[in-house]
């Protein structure tokens, strides 16, 4: 996302060069950066970067992108969606290059992050881009071998703009895979029969452990998504302590 920093500040974490050593694009929109970064301290699934870019005149702007690489990777991935009228991701999805150096700062946040020895169950529910940070626990669960039950409930306007769309699909048929639903609120593929509306209490109470399972319960996505998901499942008996959200701004990708 293409926001102004968010949660925690990285005040005091020193600003590191990174260099890009990949490429990808997911959607025609969104593109992940893989950087290296010398030094890097590590980070847990869940928390976010700020990156600097500085022009030739001096002028800098600065942007806060969630992590999407799991923490046993070595190199660092940011998955960036293009906002026509942001600063900084216009030029990530689209002028940088392979070898293109840039300033990180990080890894922030201390909230909203999930690791394999909290256990589970665990709930993700995204919308649009809000899937990065939680790719990023979805990745841990898998690195490490983990079987602990896990379901994304990811809702998208169609199926070009699911993000990480092949590797979701994948991951859930494997042996002990994450459970993966889709719901589609514009466009859907030829023949599907899925969920085909925005995330509602119905689609919720189906995705969701019974709250005596004391599912660990991650949202991420736009604003309204996020307060309408959060409450729908503490209404339907969840332990509000243990629904943890996060909140972008506006995006043409989010449905």
């Amino acid at each position: 996302m293409d926001t102004a920093p968010r949660g925690a500040t990285g005040a005091g974490r020193p600003w590191r060069v990174a260099t890009v050593a990949g490429l990808r694009d997911e959607t025609p929109r969104v593109r992940t950066v893989v950087l290296a970064v010398p030094g890097w301290p590590g980070h847990l699934p869940g928390q976010h970067v700020d990156v600097r870019l500085t022009a030739e005149d001096g002028y800098q702007a600065e942007r806060a992108y969630s992590i999407a690489s799991p923490p046993e990777d070595a190199l660092l991935a940011l998955t960036v969606e293009r906002l026509d009228d942001g600063e900084v991701s216009p030029y990530l999805t689209r002028e940088l290059r392979t070898g293109d150096a840039l300033e990180v700062r990080g890894p922030i946040g201390g909230y909203f992050i999930w690791q394999r020895s909290m256990g589970g169950p665990l709930l993700l529910v995204a919308g649009g881009s809000g899937i990065v940070p939680l790719m990023c626990m979805l990745r841990h669960r898998r690195a490490g071998g983990a079987r602990l039950p896990a379901r994304l409930l990811y809702s998208c306007r169609s199926p070009d703009d699911a993000i990480y769309g092949g590797e979701l699909r994948a991951m859930s048929a494997e042996p002990g895979g994450a459970d993966v639903r889709f719901t589609f609120t514009r466009a859907r593929p030829p023949g599907w029969t899925g969920l085909a509306r925005r995330i509602d209490a119905a689609m919720l109470a189906e995705a969701a452990w019974p709250p005596a399972a004391s599912p660990w319960i991650f949202v991420c996505g736009p604003a309204a998504m996020v307060e309408r998901a959060a409450g729908l499942l503490a209404e339907q008996g969840h332990d509000p302590r243990r629904i943890r959200t996060e909140r972008f701004g506006p995006s043409a990708g989010i449905p």
